[in-house]
């Protein structure tokens, strides 16, 4: 029970910081309230906010239930999450994140936001070659090399790869 109230807990505060305050900043210094009517890109705007959020909280619980850990660095899985998200792209949280920050945009019409979500996915990209993937590489061993093999980091294979 410990596992999943530390997950939640670590992925709540995470998000609030990165995906509302911060947001909610950018949209305040450009003079963004609140989108000037509901029309098509409010829809689709909302329908990808729902989409990588529900993207995100399944990583979370995937973290939780497969890894026995959290998605933050201090707290990692303890185990190889394969599971889940995570058997399609090794980076589905950020993906998430990704779909999740465009929608923002679409729904407020915010290039401000869309600028920072290109920001935060460069940045986090960088984490993840610098630090992520070293990192699961010397505590995984082979069972990540070959995790790598199977799973792109980005674009999932539209095929198996067997003839």
């Amino acid at each position: 029970m410990f596992i999943w109230m530390r997950a939640l807990t670590y992925a709540s505060l995470f998000t609030a910081v990165v995906f509302v305050f911060a947001p909610a900043w950018v949209l305040g210094q450009a003079g963004i309230s609140g989108p000037g009517s509901i029309g098509p890109f409010q829809i689709v705007g909302a329908a990808l906010v729902l989409i990588g959020a529900a993207t995100a909280l399944l990583c979370v619980l995937a973290f939780a239930r497969f890894g026995r850990g959290t998605p933050a660095p201090f707290d990692p899985p303890r185990r190889l999450v394969t599971r889940g998200p995570y058997r399609v792209v090794r980076n589905p949280m950020y993906l998430g994140a990704g779909f999740a920050l465009v929608g923002a945009a679409a729904f407020y019409g915010s290039i401000a936001v869309l600028a920072y979500t290109g920001f935060l996915l460069l940045a986090s990209h960088v984490f993840i070659v610098a630090y992520e993937e070293p990192t699961l590489r010397r505590t995984f061993g082979n069972e990540y090399v070959e995790y790598t093999r199977r799973v792109r980091r980005w674009w999932p294979r539209l095929s198996s790869g067997k003839n």
